[in-house]
C-alpha cells in the first residue's frame, strides 16, 4: 500500500488554565498543543500531535520546523509502510540535527508525522490502530496524573468520581511538604487503588536517597524521575538497592541505545516512553515490545492534548500487560476538544473506539478561539 503525501498542515494551540500546573522545574500557567494534519492523494487524513508542553513559548518553533523543515522532505515522499517515515526523517535531518544541536524539537516534530502517517496507514486498512499494531483489547487501565501538592486529596476525591482508581501526585517543593502530600493523599486511598509520586527530577542522588528513607513505609506503585535522566546508572543501581519502592522513568529517555540500555539494566521497574517527544508509533512500537519481552512494566508517559494522548492509548492496548495510560487531570480543553469523541473513564479504565485508525478528531470549530498559529503547504 502506498500513501503519497499531497499536503500537510500544522496548528499551534494556547489555552489560558485558571490553575497553573506544578512541576519541579517550572510551572505551567496556559497549555499549548502543536498538532499535525497529513492528507495523502486519496484524501486520507491523519492526525499527529508534536511535544510541547513547557516552556510554552516552543509551540511556534516546532511548528515553524514543520512548515520550513519537513513539509519540503515529505512531499516529495511515497510510503510503502508508515516505519519508512521515521526511519527517512530521522537520517534526511540528522546533519541538520547536529548542526543545530536542537535535537529535542527535530525528534518531536518527526514524532508528531509519525503518528499522522500511522493514522492514515490504519484507515487504508480499516482497522483500529491497535488492532493495526497487533492488540486484541479496546479498553487499558488509566491513573490521574498532574496533581498538584496543594488541594491534593481535594484532586483525588474529585478524579475517584471521575471513575479513576489510581492517582500520581507531583512532589519535588522540598521534603516536608512532599511527604505531607503523599501521606495526606494515601490516607484517603482504598486498598483496591493505587498512589503514585512524580519528583520530575528534582533531587540529587543523596537527596533522592533521603527521600526513600523517609517514605518507604507508604506502598507507593512508583516513584518516578527522583534523580536527573541523565544521571549515571551507578546512581540509579543505588537507589533501586536501597528501596522496594518501584523506580520509574522514561519520558526523557532518547533513541533506541539509551532505551535498551535502560532496560538491560534492571534498574527501573517501570519505564515511560513518550511517543511525542521522540520515536512515535514507530520506534516506540519497538522499544515497548523489548520492555515487555523483559519483564519491566510499560505505563506511556503524556501530559499533552488529546491527539498523543489518544494515540499513546492505542500503543498500550497493542502490547498489553499490566500497563496503565498517564491521564493528566488537570482542566485542559485541548485534551478533549482535540480528540472527539473523547472516551470516559469506567471502574478505572477507557474504551477506545472501534473506528479505524485513531478513531478521534480535533473539533477545530471549538478550538479554533485557542488557535495562534497555522500554516499549510501542498502539493
Amino acid at each position: 500500500m502506498t500513501i503519497s503525501i499531497r499536503g500537510i498542515d500544522v496548528f499551534v494551540y494556547r489555552a489560558p488554565i485558571d490553575t497553573p500546573v506544578m512541576t519541579s522545574f517550572g510551572t505551567m500557567y496556559d497549555r499549548p498543543a502543536v498538532i499535525v494534519r497529513i492528507e495523502d492523494a486519496d484524501g486520507y487524513i491523519g492526525w499527529g500531535e508534536i511535544w510541547c508542553n513547557y516552556p510554552t513559548c516552543g509551540a511556534e518553533h516546532r511548528a515553524k520546523l514543520v512548515e520550513t523543515v519537513f513539509a519540503p522532505i515529505l512531499l516529495k515522499m511515497d510510503l510503502n509502510h508508515p516505519e519508512d517515515i521515521f526511519t527517512y526523517l530521522t537520517n534526511a535531518t540528522h546533519t541538520l540535527t547536529i548542526q543545530t544541536a536542537e535535537i529535542g524539537p527535530i525528534a518531536q516534530v518527526i514524532s508528531g508525522i509519525d503518528i499522522a502517517i500511522w493514522d492514515i496507514f490504519s484507515q487504508k486498512n480499516e482497522t483500529p490502530l491497535y488492532r493495526m499494531l497487533g492488540g486484541k483489547t479496546d479498553q487499558i487501565p488509566v491513573y490521574a496524573s498532574g496533581i498538584n501538592p496543594t488541594d491534593a486529596t481535594k484532586t483525588i476525591n474529585h478524579a475517584r468520581e471521575k471513575g479513576f482508581s489510581a492517582f500520581k501526585v507531583k512532589i519535588g517543593f522540598g521534603h516536608d511538604e512532599d511527604i505531607e502530600t503523599i501521606k495526606s493523599a494515601y490516607a484517603t486511598i482504598s486498598k483496591t487503588e493505587k498512589l503514585m509520586a512524580d519528583a520530575n527530577q528534582a533531587w540529587t542522588l543523596n537527596e533522592a536517597k533521603d527521600f526513600l528513607q523517609r517514605i518507604e513505609e507508604t506502598p507507593l506503585a512508583w516513584l518516578e524521575e527522583p534523580i536527573q535522566a541523565d544521571r549515571p546508572e551507578s546512581e540509579w543501581r543505588e537507589l533501586c538497592k536501597i528501596t522496594n519502592i518501584p523506580i520509574a522513568a522514561g519520558e526523557n529517555i532518547r533513541g533506541f541505545d539509551a532505551f535498551n540500555d535502560k532496560i538491560k539494566s534492571k534498574t527501573l521497574g517501570v519505564i515511560q516512553p513518550d511517543i511525542c517527544k521522540w520515536g512515535g508509533i514507530s520506534a516506540n512500537g519497538k522499544i515497548v515490545k523489548a520492555i515487555r519481552n523483559n519483564g519491566i512494566r510499560y505505563c506511556p508517559h503524556f501530559l499533552g492534548g488529546g491527539i498523543g494522548l489518544i494515540a499513546s492509548a492505542h500503543l498500550l492496548a497493542a502490547v498489553g500487560g499490566d500497563g496503565m495510560l498517564e491521564v493528566d487531570f488537570n482542566v485542559n480543553p485541548l485534551r478533549e476538544g482535540m480528540a472527539i469523541p473523547f472516551p470516559s473513564v469506567l471502574d478505572g479504565k477507557i474504551t477506545l473506539t472501534t473506528s479505524s485508525g485513531l478513531g478521534v478528531v480535533p473539533d477545530q470549530v471549538a478550538l479554533n478561539k485557542y488557535l495562534v498559529y497555522e500554516a499549510g503547504i501542498k502539493n
